[in-house]
């Protein structure tokens, strides 16, 4: 059995303020947790409807239901240490690295972190204003890249400001054209708001604007990109080179 302060205290890392408090996450489904267990994250515990994991504890499907963060409750839930990254570890001048500037969408920024991982960009720095990486929509929509990509969160004008030497790339309707600007190796790429795009703020540091134009390049159509499908087309864009 599992006790109403137990579930109280699962059910508060729905919540970024739980999840610093207890600096821990949820994270929920056979495949992730199993994920998990093979990783360097330290689990605190897991809790499961029927033996899938030696360690798990057994609860029943309706005190699953109350503590799960979805909207159908998987079968398994695990309690997770948050990791502790160093920013030092974005080190732009040697690879790629994403920037997000206020990307508000937990499923976007899951999405990203997931492009991420798939083309090989270890490092995202996000603005302090955007969504919590460890938000238990984001850790799904991952699906699993979270263990493999280091976010952090900081002032990110500053940040950028401090780049020194470094190609900051950016997309603006002033831009390049992505398919025949200059591309390099290495460098900041950021993304913007979903509504607003990059801050004026942030813009001040964009040393290469660069646009996704449409086809053909003089149809009037949709007025932007999704923030995540834009940067799957830029990444997938900066491989290719």
């Amino acid at each position: 059995m599992i006790t109403r302060a137990e579930i109280l205290d699962i059910k508060s890392l729905a919540t970024k303020q739980g999840r610093e408090e207890q600096g821990a996450f949820i994270a929920e489904g056979e495949k992730l947790v199993g994920e998990i267990r093979n990783s360097s994250l330290r689990i605190r515990r897991i809790l499961q409807t029927k033996p899938i994991f030696s360690e798990g504890e057994i609860v029943s499907a309706k005190e699953m239901e109350r503590i799960s963060q979805l909207k159908t409750a998987n079968s398994v839930l695990a309690v997770v240490e948050l990791p502790s990254h160093s920013l030092a570890q974005a080190q732009p001048d040697k690879n790629l690295v994403l920037a997000l500037d206020r990307v508000q969408n937990p499923g976007n920024l899951g999405t990203i972190i997931r492009l991420a991982d798939w083309f090989g960009i270890s490092d995202i720095v996000c603005s302090e204003d955007s969504a919590d990486c460890f938000n238990p929509k984001v850790v799904q929509a991952t699906m699993g890249a979270i263990l493999r990509v280091r976010v952090h969160y900081t002032n990110l004008p500053e940040w950028l400001a401090a780049q020194h030497n470094t190609k900051i790339y950016g997309t603006f309707l002033e831009g390049e054209n992505i398919y025949s600007a200059q591309l390099d190796k290495a460098g900041v790429i950021v993304m913007g708001n979903e509504g607003q795009g990059i801050s004026a703020e942030v813009a001040k540091s964009v040393s290469h604007k660069l646009l996704i134009p449409p086809y053909p390049t003089d149809r009037c159509g949709s007025e932007s990109l999704n923030v995540a499908v834009a940067t799957a087309v830029i990444c997938s864009e900066f491989r290719r080179r």
